[in-house]
């Protein structure tokens, strides 16, 4: 069993930058992929970044390629999500995830953050 606590969303201008945090419960989280995925009012939970357990594979949404970076330190079971260069539509409640395989489906996961709202002004 995996609990997942997310923190560090907030209100940001068009440009600017936020670093989310991902805190894990349990002594496996090292064993973990994790993943971050976001909600957009109306509109289905979509991928937005992975990371493997050891943390030496990431993937990205092609739609934060370049602009958000991934990255994990399993001596503080925490999982970050650097976001730079922030646009409105990357305004959206984000979670973290975590699984055993980690993938690019919500539906590959098995435990759930309860989310953390971000929103970009322009």
């Amino acid at each position: 069993q995996v609990q997942l606590v997310e923190s560090g969303g907030g209100l940001v201008q068009a440009g600017g930058s936020l670093r989310l945090s991902c805190a894990a419960s349990g002594r496996t989280f090292s064993s973990y992929a994790m993943g971050w995925f976001r909600q957009a009012p109306g509109k289905e939970r979509e991928f937005v970044a992975a990371i493997s357990w050891s943390g030496g594979s990431t993937y990205y949404a092609d739609s934060v390629k370049g602009r958000f970076t991934i990255s994990r330190d399993n001596a503080k079971n925490t999982v970050y999500l650097q976001m730079n260069s922030q646009k409105p539509e990357d305004t959206a409640v984000y979670y973290c995830a975590a699984d055993k395989g980690g993938g690019k489906s919500p539906a590959e996961y098995d435990y759930w953050g309860q989310g953390t709202q971000v929103t970009v002004s322009s």
